[in-house]
């Protein structure tokens, strides 16, 4: 079965069109990428604390994006979160992802949730199934993206 994979801009994450999303602004390129996302209250799981859903959508949102750098939208067939510290709601966030491993059909990546001082949060891992691949103007038409500089 192959699912329909396309550009939408209302997706919960990054979707600029959704007005319930997350709005992460995102840098991506080879391999990688990067998610900033300001918490807002209604985003929180206990007072001051971001909900662990919402660290886990941006950890997976952060994979999709370093993995489709490769040209290939991709869907998420697996993931793991360990979470390490509270995710505070008084400061921007920041997941970092980057591609560690592909196959003919499989990418597997591997994120980490941080302040934007550095601390991490939170780590992930996923494997994710490739798809078609992205068109010139499918890429055109996505949520715009800065080259992810070497860290």
């Amino acid at each position: 079965m192959s699912l329909p994979l396309e550009v939408d801009r209302y997706c919960f994450v990054c979707g600029p069109e959704n007005p319930e999303g997350l709005h992460v602004s995102s840098e991506y390129g080879d391999g990688k990428a990067v998610l900033r996302y300001n918490p807002r209250a209604e985003h929180q799981g206990y007072t001051g604390v971001a909900h662990g859903g919402i660290i886990a959508a941006l950890l997976d949102e952060a994979m999709v994006y370093a993995a489709c750098t490769l040209g290939h939208w991709v869907t998420t067939a697996e993931m793991t979160v360990r979470y390490q510290k509270p995710s505070p709601t008084d400061r921007v966030l920041e997941a970092h992802a980057e591609v560690v491993r592909r196959q003919r059909r499989l990418v597997e990546c591997r994120a980490e949730m941080r302040t934007a001082e550095g601390t991490v949060l939170a780590v992930a891992t996923a494997k994710l199934m490739q798809g078609r691949a992205i068109t010139q103007s499918e890429q055109e038409e996505r949520a715009p993206g800065a080259a992810v500089e070497n860290e």
